[in-house]
This record gives C-alpha cells, sequence and structure tokens, in this order.
C-alpha cells in the first residue's frame, strides 16, 4: 500500500503517503460539502464558508493567521467544488505542527463574526461579477445547469447574488454546525512526514463535533436533449457541448479517459485538429470529463466568432458522429493512453497533488489506486472498449450552452 490511513475514534480520517526525496510537505483538510448538499436558500454557502475560514477565531485575527503562514514561508489556499471543499497548506516539513495547529484552529473554531460575514459577502458579491464578466468560465456552469438541470449537481457552486446576498450569521452557523463535523472530515497529507506524528497532531488539535458523514442523496440525473443561450454582448461565441458521462467508480471510466483524450484532450486530437489548425475556427477548443459520486459529463468546449458558432457545433458534432460510427485507430488509442500516463506522473511530481488524490478520493468514497494499477487499467482499453462506449455515451441525449451575442433560434436543430 502506497498510503497510511488512520480513522480516529471520533471519526476524523487521516490518510498521508510519505516521500522520502522531498523536504516539503502538502497537507489538507477536506469536508464533504458542497454546492450539491445546499439547499435553495443556501446556494453558495459552502464556498462562502470557505471564505469565513480566513477571517480569525477567539485566539487569532485574519492578519494573525496569514502572517502566520508568510513567517514559515507556507502556501495558504482553499478550493469548493461541487462534492468537497478543502483548505490546505504547502511548507517545509519542519513546520507542520504549525500548520495543523493553524489550519484546525481555522476550520474548528471560525468566529463567524457579523462585521466579517458583511465585509466577505461583498468581496464574494464582487466575485461573482467578476465571474459573470468571464464567459468563457460562465459557459461550463451553464452547461452543467442544461445537461442536470433537476439535479444538485447543476447548481453553481459560487451561488447566485440573490442567495449570496442574504447570508448572516445565523445561516452560516447553522451550516457550519451541519457540515462541520468529524464524520465529514478528511486530513490528507503528502511529502516528508510520519504518518503517526501526523495522526497524533490532529488529534490533539483538530476537536469538532462529533458525528457520522452526512448522508448525501445520489441519484442518476435525468438527460434529454437541451439547449441554453445566454444573449450577450461578447467578442465571441463560447459554446459547451456534451453528454452525461460516468461517475467516478465506474469500471469504464478509464475508457473514458482514452475516448476523452483522442477527442479533444490535446493538439492531437480531433476537434483540435478539424476545427483549429484545419479550418482555424477557434483558438481554444477542447474536451474534458468529470466524475462525480453518482453522475458525471463529457463536455467539449470551444470558442469562436459568432457568425462561426453553427458551424463549429456541427464540426463538433461531425467528429462525434465519427468516432460513434468508426470509434478511434490503434496509433489513436497508443498515443493517447501514453500522454495520459505521462500527464498523470507529471502531475504527481508535486506534493499538493499527492495530497489532493489522496484527499479527493477518501472525501468522496472514491477508488485509490496505485500509479501500478492506474497505468494496468489504462492499457487494459482496448478500440472496441472505446467504440463500445462513445455509442452509448453519445446515444442522442446532448446538451448545448452558449453565451454570445446571438439568439437561441441560431442553435435551432443542433442538439
Amino acid at each position: 500500500m502506497f498510503y497510511d490511513r488512520t480513522v480516529l475514534d471520533n471519526g476524523i480520517t487521516v490518510i498521508t503517503e510519505s516521500i522520502e526525496t522531498v523536504r516539503s510537505v502538502a497537507l489538507g483538510i477536506w469536508c464533504a460539502v458542497g454546492s450539491r448538499d445546499e439547499s435553495g436558500p443556501e446556494a453558495g454557502m459552502s464556498h462562502f464558508m470557505e471564505h469565513m475560514m480566513f477571517k480569525g477565531t477567539p485566539s487569532r485575527s485574519a492578519s494573525d493567521i496569514s502572517e502566520a503562514f508568510d513567517r514559515i514561508g507556507a502556501e495558504l489556499n482553499a478550493f469548493t467544488s461541487k462534492e468537497y471543499t478543502c483548505y490546505y497548506a504547502r511548507l517545509l516539513d519542519e513546520h507542520v505542527d504549525t500548520a495543523i495547529d493553524i489550519l484546525s484552529d481555522m476550520v474548528a473554531n471560525a468566529t463567524l463574526a457579523d462585521e466579517a460575514i458583511a465585509s466577505e459577502r461583498e468581496v464574494v458579491l464582487e466575485e461573482i461579477s467578476r465571474y459573470e464578466d468571464s464567459p468563457d468560465d460562465q459557459v461550463h456552469e451553464l452547461f452543467t445547469a442544461t445537461l442536470m438541470p433537476s439535479h444538485p449537481l447543476g447548481l453553481p457552486v459560487i451561488g447566485t447574488k440573490q442567495t449570496v446576498g442574504a447570508f448572516d450569521r445565523t445561516a452560516a452557523r447553522s451550516f457550519h454546525d451541519t457540515h462541520y463535523r468529524t464524520g465529514n472530515v478528511v486530513v490528507a497529507a503528502a511529502g516528508a512526514l510520519d504518518h503517526d506524528a501526523i495522526v497524533s497532531m490532529v488529534r490533539d488539535r483538530l476537536t469538532l463535533p462529533e458525528g457520522p458523514r452526512t448522508a448525501r442523496v445520489h441519484a442518476v440525473p435525468v438527460t434529454e436533449p437541451r439547449l441554453a443561450v445566454q444573449r450577450k454582448d461578447t467578442e465571441q461565441a463560447h459554446l459547451c457541448f456534451g453528454v452525461a458521462g460516468l461517475s467516478a467508480r465506474d469500471e469504464e471510466r478509464f475508457v473514458l479517459a482514452v475516448l476523452d483524450g483522442a477527442l479533444g484532450g490535446g493538439m492531437s486530437s480531433r476537434l483540435f485538429q478539424e476545427i483549429r489548425e484545419k479550418r482555424g475556427l477557434a483558438y481554444a477548443v477542447y474536451s474534458y470529463h468529470i466524475h462525480y459520486q453518482d453522475a458525471g459529463q463529457l463536455s467539449v468546449y470551444a470558442g469562436t466568432r459568432p457568425e462561426n458558432a453553427t458551424e463549429v457545433v456541427r464540426l463538433i458534432r461531425g467528429e462525434i458522429d465519427r468516432l460513434v460510427a468508426d470509434g478511434i485507430t490503434a496509433d489513436e488509442l497508443d498515443r493517447v493512453r501514453e500522454s495520459i500516463k505521462g500527464q498523470m506522473l507529471l502531475g504527481l511530481e508535486s506534493t499538493r497533488s499527492r495530497m489532493t488524490r489522496l484527499g479527493k478520493a477518501e472525501v468522496t468514497d472514491g477508488e485509490l489506486l496505485s500509479l501500478d494499477e492506474i497505468v494496468e487499467r489504462l492499457d487494459a482499453v482496448t478500440l472496441g472498449d472505446v467504440h463500445s462506449l462513445a455509442g452509448r455515451l453519445f446515444d442522442g441525449n446532448h446538451a448545448l450552452a452558449a453565451i454570445a451575442p446571438l439568439d437561441q433560434d441560431a442553435f435551432a436543430g443542433l442538439v
């Protein structure tokens, strides 16, 4: 086993990977709560809570927290997704004790003061405004909402101006008390560390209300052909086209990785070659896939001039139809497999990437495989596997989202 795992008596899980060739440690406190776990009025609260953890505790002000990490030359940050929230630090191994002490204090003892909530509410509202001014980012969230409109995964991580604008201390405290409990929390670390020492520090420092993992309703989203167009005065039409994908533990997820790579995963992919290199219709065009606990998505993004938008969508559909009809070639299979392996190994040269792999798998009940096991799964993918999966995924229930200076009629018949 390449990692060590301990579940404390109170329910907190500690999972670590020791790397002897580095002097740094990446450490994260993960909480199994994201945008999919929010009620309507709570939309954006997981992300807002991420902000509030940095605003001070009874024993440390916000400036005390940032100055303490600057003093030891550490990186401190956090991120929120649809299924989890993570607070992490990357630092020299000699300062692990300090990092655990402060991160634990932040997560367990955030003051959630009225004045801090009021000011941070404005910060997040500005973040939403910035996001709305970035259609190349916003279109992905619009696509997910279009693909899964009645599923909690369709909710935006950042929330809305209406919901965030109504957040107060009562709502924040209730959310923290409900979700920041021991059964929901995983501490993951990778680097120059001793597992038993990390376990001891977490046991002593991270004090949260005890309780089991919060139940999460799992449901496969109902998909059907859907189109959403947000008319906006942009220089480009930002397009996102795709289908429902596979869940995080689906046995065919390695087949999907190969299919995705061949379709739009790099400069040699079909979409890049056809739309950018051959026709010059887009600067950015690519595909990607996301796995959730009970669902997934496979998406294609392209940014193009508005007058070329319908042609680009037709070209995307054409490449997908060709994939469904003929599958991929043996050369594509070999090239994509080696590319995935190379990107994976390069990514895992950082302690943060390794910590993230541990924490994400543990907090979402995912399958944690060794590198050799991943390579074995990839090598087992056949041409027939890819062809079969393509036919089942691209079954006609496509979704298309667009942010562009165009009306919905412009895309009629393209979904």
